[in-house]
């Protein structure tokens, strides 16, 4: 009978120690992040929270008392680790991901089966935009990613499209810039540049790049929010209604003709008013080349004048005589007396 029994004690350990030791170790892969929990309770790094680190600068004052998170302890890449049986190890990937900017996680067939966005303009056109986000799961906020939020990707793109939304509805072209465009070196000619007027998708299209970077600028909330970091957002593409999209082509074609119209003016003028500054240019030089013999005289005329009262007399006397000299024919006015 104590065999027995001592046969079913040593099956036992050696049962749990297969079940529960050997099974509790575990590794982390190089892209993945991992955190324990102790009966249910996520390991925390003391008391600090989410609201003690730089990526809740972006939140306001009423958004830092909403989203605060306690700060886990983060289990980094390699191993093996050990785990009690009481505790769980939650793995995540923080390698970055791609997604369509219009896949819905909730419903995959929803806006053109994840393909096209739809945004109302300013101007109540309904307009359809492609493009694609980057994403990944940020470790400086864990616990939101893993316990905080039920579905972390869904608000995350939630709270982008309607980012998106609100600046697509919103959106104004910037003011007309001035661009300097040398005529001569030293002196450049200004050229307003103005932007398309009318509907305002011409306007969007030309501002992708500014719709972007405001983009990636709003969504920086989004880690301390959710977790999640939006590295990048790309609008690759703005297509228009079908009646609309003929007559931005029209207003296009007509705005780049009266832009060449006025190119071609603008170049004819600045080349008539370089003309017109170099010939005065030189008139002026022969006026001065004209005038400085004359000055010259008559500062010489002013010295001899200040040397005597017949120092005058004889110069004039000495220039006739030369000019006499150099004369071929001289006329005399004859008196009549």
């Amino acid at each position: 009978m104590s065999t027995i029994f001592i046969g079913i004690l040593l099956g036992f350990v050696a049962w749990f120690l297969v079940q529960y030791l050997a099974a509790g170790l575990f590794t982390v892969n190089q892209n993945e992040r991992a955190v324990k929990t102790i009966f249910g309770r996520a390991e925390r790094v003391g008391t600090a929270t989410t609201i003690d680190d730089p990526i809740s600068e972006p939140l306001n004052a009423e958004e830092k008392t909403r989203y605060v998170y306690p700060q886990v302890r983060v289990i980094p890449p390699g191993g093996p680790y050990f785990k009690w049986p009481w505790e769980k190890i939650y793995k995540v990937s923080i390698a970055t991901q791609t997604m369509n900017m219009a896949h819905d996680p909730e419903d995959p067939s929803a806006n053109y089966q994840g393909t096209i966005l739809e945004a109302v303009t300013k101007d109540q056109l309904n307009t359809g935009l492609k493009g694609q986000i980057r994403w990944r799961v940020s470790e400086r906020n864990l616990y939101a990613y893993l316990f905080g939020v039920k579905q972390p990707i869904v608000h995350t793109m939630a709270y982008f499209v309607s980012v998106l939304r609100e600046r697509i509805a919103n959106f104004e072209a910037p003011a007309p810039k001035t661009i300097p465009i040398p005529v001569v070196a030293s002196e450049p000619h200004a050229v307003p540049v103005t932007a398309v007027i009318g509907i305002s998708i011409n306007d969007l299209r030309k501002n992708l790049r500014d719709i972007n970077e405001h983009m990636d600028q709003e969504c920086i909330s989004s880690v301390a929010r959710y977790g999640v970091v939006l590295d990048a957002s790309l609008i690759t593409g703005i297509d228009p209604p079908p009646e609309v999209e003929s007559a931005l082509a029209a207003i296009n074609t007509a705005y780049n003709s009266v832009s060449s119209d006025i190119s071609l003016a603008q170049a004819g003028a600045d080349q008539k008013i370089v003309q017109s500054r170099r010939a005065v240019e030189i008139e002026t030089l022969k006026a001065q080349a004209e005038v400085q013999p004359i000055v010259a005289l008559a500062n010489q005329l002013g010295d001899l004048k200040k040397s005597g009262a017949g120092a005058l007399d004889s110069y004039v006397r000495n220039v006739r005589l030369k000019l006499y000299s150099e004369a071929k024919n001289v006329i005399v006015e004859a008196s009549h007396d």
